[in-house]
This record gives structure tokens, sequence and C-alpha cells, in this order.
């Protein structure tokens, strides 16, 4: 049985993998350039390099038995000559490489006729192509992109002066009516498991993402749809591995893939707390070679993501952590981030509750006792 996992980035999503991955007897080794990243400090070992380093990445293979990705940045062509010379390497290093390239992504969504928004690749300097498409339109970065970056919503032509003067492609705006996301585990013999749907609230008066809810407020119908079209994307692309699913709803009901993230995401954080076996149980499961687990949820969840308060930096400072905790169903995960930004993704806290309702309501009140900011005033 494989024993040794290896991870390229040092993160929180290493951070969370590490705990399962110890539970079934096996190692976790990290590669980071920072020797203080999330991960580092509870990895059973630390290699210190960069994400594209050839020579970090072969001294990390020379570790392990087997190799993934916390993020979608990394020497792939490094990966592949690993995978080659024995190593395994999951997702595939083109995998990677076809996912992280969201033109690529989407060509092959075309390719095996996967409903998407319908799209098309442009220049950015060419003001006409984008008329051509026609508005309201999205501009997508084909790299680089991520948290909502690298995405310029465009409702009309007084908008093009807001473009993203990067390699890209404009595809249109769906109007949806909710937006959900799927966590997938394949393993490396088919085998897959479908967590529940995640619903993805949005805060009425701010517009901006609240939190995630699953089960999702949705039809039976539509959940079996959103789980079958997730785990058939996946499928198709031959992906072994963890990996999320983000689709748009129409107000007709019909799914169509946004994106594909070839990793543990953010929306499936809440398994921890809430499912049987979590996403991280699964991906540790698939890489050791063992069984995947049930997606059983029995309750309710929520998440929400702790993000670094405006007008603070410096040392991280988490002001009313105990509110938070008091409040019935609520867990933290702070991630170790010792500097604390503008912005910046520092932490999550889920809640599971009897009901969707008391989930929204203790979701919504532990938001406001638990702010996460750095010590010094801007």
């Amino acid at each position: 049985m494989t024993k040794r996992i290896g991870v390229v980035g040092g993160g929180q999503l290493a951070r969370m993998l590490q705990p399962e991955v110890t539970a079934l007897g096996a190692t976790l080794t990290v590669l980071d350039p920072d020797a203080h990243a999330p991960a580092c400090a509870n990895a059973d070992a630390n290699v210190l390099g960069g994400y594209h380093d050839e020579k970090a990445i072969f001294e990390l293979a020379s570790r392990v038995d087997v190799i993934t990705v916390e993020l979608e940045d990394v020497g792939v062509e490094a990966l592949a000559r690993v995978r080659d010379a024995g190593t395994p390497v999951y997702p595939a290093p083109e995998l990677i490489a076809l996912i992280r390239d969201k033109l690529t992504q989407k060509q092959a969504y075309e390719r095996l006729g996967i409903p998407t928004a319908p799209f098309v690749e442009v220049a950015p300097d060419d003001p006409q192509a984008f008329d051509n498409f026609g508005y309201p339109l999205v501009q997508k970065t084909r790299t680089g992109g991520y948290d909502g970056r690298g995405v310029v919503v465009m409702d009309s032509s007084a908008d093009y002066a807001n473009r993203l003067d990067a390699p890209s492609f404009v595809e249109a705006k769906v109007d949806a009516r909710m937006e959900l996301a799927v966590m997938v585990a394949r393993g490396p013999n088919g085998e897959c498991a479908v967590f529940e749907p995640v619903e993805m609230v949005v805060d009425p008066d701010l517009n901006l993402l609240d939190l995630l809810l699953t089960p999702a407020r949705i039809s039976d119908e539509l959940r079996d749809s959103a789980k079958a079209l997730a785990e058939r994307v996946i499928t198709e692309l031959e992906g072994v591995g963890l990996f999320g699913v983000e689709l748009f709803v129409t107000h007709k009901d019909a799914l169509l893939v946004n994106e594909i993230a070839p990793r543990a995401h953010n929306s499936g954080h809440h398994s921890i707390e809430a499912c049987q076996t979590s996403q991280f149980g699964q991906q540790a499961r698939l890489l050791l070679g063992l069984p995947l687990g049930t997606t059983d949820q029995p309750k309710p969840a929520a998440l929400v993501n702790l993000i670094g308060a405006p007008g603070f930096q410096g040392e991280t400072v988490a002001e009313g952590l105990a509110d938070a905790l008091a409040i019935p169903g609520v867990t933290v995960h702070l991630y170790g981030k010792t500097e604390c930004r503008p912005g910046r993704k520092m932490g999550h806290f889920s809640v599971v509750a009897e009901t969707v309702t008391e989930v929204l309501a203790n979701a919504r009140a532990a938001k406001r006792a638990l702010s996460i900011k750095g010590k010094q005033a801007l």
C-alpha cells in the first residue's frame, strides 16, 4: 500500500489534508517556497522550493510514493517527467495544464459535448471582436485568475474600457438563478464519490457571496442532474483526484459547467464536519489506493470564508472567536497564516444544524461575531 504522499503547495488545503493522511497511517511531505507556509508546521516533512522548481519537484518525488497538488500554477512539465520516471501524479500533469488555461478548459467542454456558456477567444485590443460576440459578456484571462481575479463583466460596449489586457476569451453572461458547486473524487480505478451540491448564497444588499449552503435548495431532480453532470465531466476528462465543479443553473433549470478546479476546493470544506467522509478524506483514500468513502451528509450545513478585514495588516488577530464558538454547530478553522492583509483568505467556519433555517441563522450570527484582522491599522 502507498504510504507516503507528497503535495506541491503548502497552503491551507495541504494543511487540512494532513490529519486525514495521518489517520490512515501514512505521511505527508509538502513542497513550498515558504518554510512557514500553513501546512509546513503539521507536515511530516518539507521540501523548500518553488512550485515550478524541477530540482525541488524531483526531490519531493524521491521522498514519496505519490504526488498531488493544491494549486494549478505548478511545474507540469517537471511533474510529467517525475510521473514518467515512476512516481504517480494525480491529477495528471496534462489535465492540470488543460484546466488551468480556462480557454483550453472551455474548448474541452465543447469537444466533449459538455454544456457550457458560448465563448470565443479574443484579442483584448480588438473592440470589434467584443462587439461581434455581443454584450452582455464576461471577459476571462486564460491563466492566473482566481477568487474573482482575471474576470470582468461587461454589460455594454461602454464597459470595454475596463477590459483586461492579457490573453483571454469572452463568454456569454449567463442569466443564472443560482450557482452550484459539486465536489467529485475519482480514483485511479474509475471509482467516483460525488458530494451533495453546494448553493452559493449571495447577500442581496451587498451583491457579494455570503455563504455556501448544502443541501442546495433545489428539486431532487435537479440535484441528481447536477451530481450526474459533475461526475460526467470528470469522467470524460479521465480525471483522477479531487475536483470542484462549478455550475450555473438557468431560470429554466438547465445546467451549464462554469469552471473546474483540479484540487480540493473551498466549496467542499464543510464536509470536514458535515459528511461521513470529507473531501480531504476522499483525497487521502484515492492517493493511498483505498476505496472511497460515503459522502452521506446527515444534516444541513453551511460554510463562511474568513477574509482579512479592511483597514488592518500585520500579525493575525481573531476577534470574537469565543462568541462565534458559543453558537451551536459552529466549527472554526484558522489557516495558520501569521500575516493578515485586507482581502486575504485567513480561514473559514462551518455550521451544522437540524434545519436549513437554523443553519442560515447560526452562520450569519457567527459571521457577525467573528472578525480576522491585522494587528496594525493602515
